[in-house]
């Protein structure tokens, strides 16, 4: 419509592009966006005159240069501090959220639930990779006999942009989940949201750069049409879509996708099901749990989520009892209303488009034989502003053919859910793969060899299942709740993509690139210390004499990767083995069974124990006096490779493999890879010890 034929209460959403904020002249195409709940007018969008390829050209140069700038653990750390920031700041986002038609409860779900998830994003990031730029991926592979020449994995960021098309039900979790690991990998993005909801967006994107923790370039807004914005993409680039099936297909057959390049993921529609176990019938606490799942999926968000129960598939003989129990449960906990006013449970949809789109998808799955159960189009809303709102009621159908195609195919969003029968086992993991490819399914059974039989089912076909029973029915973080730890996606019509999954998400914005050289390239490639790369070692001896300082007294700031002690050799004698073997209690026959030990195919005759050789060899390395290494808290990828006996000697190299400093603390973390060789210069075993080391070494340690 024309800007002159809207109401004047009504203001141009504002754009963020190439650091300020943006707001066209005189747009002769806008669109208005009405409060869900009482269609007053809340903003206008238009992105007439707006410059895509600047946007993209400044996150690539602009963006990529600040966010380089940082290691990965500083980009989370700010992510911690933007949390804490958007916490105290959410009501603002709540009192918005309430004009989409979101309850407090669905604010939890869209704000809480996105502050989290950077939260979590920023813990993982911080404990999980390395503070640097490049993260090893898999073992060192050896591809000369004398290992001159290696070759490994690695994931440096991309060097484009990341752009983000959301859907209109989640405007802030649906951004932040896809920014915080693009954050974290250093790639700058683009966020282009839903119209229906981008106010809600905007404000949170305020908020973010008003934080201050935003570097230059990192993050901008198109509050509106994102036009042609994939024209400028290409193979640097990455894009994260939520949506239609239909949109998503459009998007894919875009010609920088399709035939140039860029890197697209998508999660589209999806008829999520619940499967109600053949041992959960209804005096059990199995069922109990399986229709609050479902009441709550069907009433959170006003069933408008990509994770919502769509189909609820039971044994044939508990549908009545299930539309009855849903029923009961619907009547005592759904009041339909205005999200403002204390006594709604539920809001209307976030449109009246959106509420006609839901009444179509009711009336096609009527025609084709369902039977209305619940609700429905003719039983009203019994809201207030049922006039001007865009409410539906929570409706439940059922059909007498389970597998009617349209029930299959037919996706109602919004509280919408349909019930229907199995026979058994194998006929309802039939039924839920009639899905075409789903995010989320949920399995309610406490009988541990029906929840195999539905996971050999039923695993391909999704992204997730839940498994819900009495033992975590109250600890359950529920069907529809991705989680930052988990992975987010699922094939087929559920778009084939992944989001989420802990550091899997950061590395959906990196390239893995298989590298091949010396040790000391790569070393120098990597900032990873490897075996045959060159080292600054120092001896006993050379410690004693002091020409050279053992690598337990040099602090971070002074300790370097290669830094390196070689041990000289100590001999095992039997009665070692048999002292360590009586004072632990391990009497394996192998160290105390002569011939029995000399039976045993890998052993020569009786041998020590690999605990005490790992033992002897941190007798062997350790540098006994206060100093920096102010602790030991493991050792990783141990491994035994040559058995030692008695009257054998081993020796142990320890060299300063890999260091990480830590952001906020006065220490970091070193690990050193530590080799165990015997008298014949043979491997016996190799491991990585894990230290705290102080930052700066105090006066009383020098």
């Amino acid at each position: 419509m024309a800007a002159t034929e809207t109401s004047a209460a009504a203001r141009l959403l504002p754009s963020y592009i190439q650091d300020t904020w943006w707001t066209p002249e005189d747009p002769e195409k806008v669109s208005e966006i009405l409060d869900a709940s009482t269609s007053e007018p809340v903003c206008l969008v238009s992105t007439e005159g707006l410059d895509t390829s600047a946007a993209v050209a400044h996150a690539r140069s602009v963006g990529q240069q600040s966010l380089g700038q940082l290691t990965i653990h500083q980009r989370a750390l700010r992510l911690k501090q933007l949390a804490a920031y958007l916490h105290e700041h959410r009501e603002e986002l709540y009192e918005l959220s309430d004009r989409t038609g979101s309850t407090r409860r669905d604010h939890l779900i869209d704000v809480d639930g996105g502050i989290g998830t950077i939260r979590t994003f920023s813990s993982k990031g911080r404990k999980e990779l390395p503070n640097a730029n490049v993260i090893l991926d898999g073992a060192v592979e050896q591809l000369s006999r004398d290992g001159s020449f290696i070759g490994e994995h690695i994931y440096t960021r991309l060097t484009g942009v990341a752009v983000q098309i959301n859907a209109f039900n989640f405007p802030v979790w649906g951004m932040l989940e896809k920014f915080a690991p693009s954050f974290i990998a250093g790639v700058p993005t683009i966020v282009k949201p839903a119209s229906q909801t981008a106010y809600v967006a905007q404000a949170c994107v305020r908020l973010m750069i008003d934080s201050g923790l935003i570097p230059a370039g990192a993050l901008q807004l198109i509050s509106g049409s994102a036009r042609d914005l994939l024209d400028h993409l290409d193979h640097r680039d990455h894009v994260a879509f939520t949506g239609s099936a239909n949109t998503a297909q459009l998007l894919r057959s875009h010609d920088n996708v399709a035939n140039h390049g860029v890197r697209f993921t998508a999660e589209t529609d999806s008829l999520n099901a619940a499967i109600l176990g053949p041992d959960a019938g209804p005096d059990t606490v199995e069922f109990d749990a399986f229709i609050k799942s479902v009441t709550l999926e069907m009433t959170a968000k006003t069933g408008q989520k990509c994770t919502a129960i769509r189909r609820v598939i039971v044994p044939s003989a508990q549908v009545d009892p299930v539309v009855e129990a849903l029923r009961s449960r619907l009547d005592s906990r759904v009041v339909l209303g205005d999200p403002r006013d204390a006594e709604t449970t539920m809001g209307p949809l976030a449109s009246q488009d959106q509420r006609d789109e839901v009444a179509r998808a009711v009336d096609t799955l009527i025609s084709a034989g369902g039977s209305v159960r619940v609700g429905g189009p003719e039983s009203g809303t019994g809201a207030a502003d049922a006039d001007r709102g865009a409410y539906y009621p929570a409706t439940v159908l059922s059909f007498a053919e389970a597998r009617t195609p349209e029930v299959h195919a037919v996706e109602a969003f919004g509280p919408v859910t349909s019930v229907l029968g199995y026979t058994d086992v194998d006929d309802a993991v039939d039924l839920a793969a009639l899905g075409g490819g789903s995010l989320v399914a949920t399995v309610c059974t406490h009988d541990p060899e029906i929840a195999a039989e539905f996971a050999r089912g039923i695993a391909s076909h999704h992204g997730r299942v839940l498994f819900l029973d009495r033992d975590d029915a109250k600890t359950s973080t529920g069907h529809g709740s991705p989680l930052p730890h988990l992975v987010h996606g699922g094939p087929g019509r559920a778009g084939g993509g992944e989001e989420l999954g802990g550091i899997r998400a950061v590395k959906h914005y990196m390239q893995r690139t298989a590298v091949q050289g010396s040790p000391d390239l790569l070393t120098g490639v990597t900032g990873v210390w490897h075996r045959g790369a060159k080292a600054v070692t120092a001896t006993p001896e050379t410690v004693a004499d002091g020409t050279a300082v053992h690598p337990f007294r040099k602090s971070l700031a002074e300790l370097r990767i290669g830094d390196q002690f070689a041990s000289g050799l100590r001999t095992v004698a039997l009665e070692d083995i048999t002292s360590f073997a009586e004072s632990t209690g391990d009497t394996f026959y192998a160290h105390t069974n002569e011939e029995a030990a000399t039976a045993n195919p890998f052993f020569p005759r009786r041998v020590a124990h690999g605990y005490l050789l790992v033992a002897w060899a941190a007798g062997l390395f350790v540098e006994p006096a206060p100093g920096p290494v102010l602790a030991n808290t493991g050792l990783e990828n141990l491994s035994f490779q040559t058995p030692v006996t008695y009257d054998d000697s081993i020796r142990v190299t320890l060299t300063a493999k890999q260091i990480i400093p830590r952001e906020t603390d006065d220490y970091g973390e070193v690990r050193w890879d530590t080799v165990l060789h015997n008298q014949h210069d043979e491997i016996v075993a190799t491991y990585d010890v894990l230290t705290r080391v102080a930052k700066q070494n105090k006066p009383e340690w020098t």
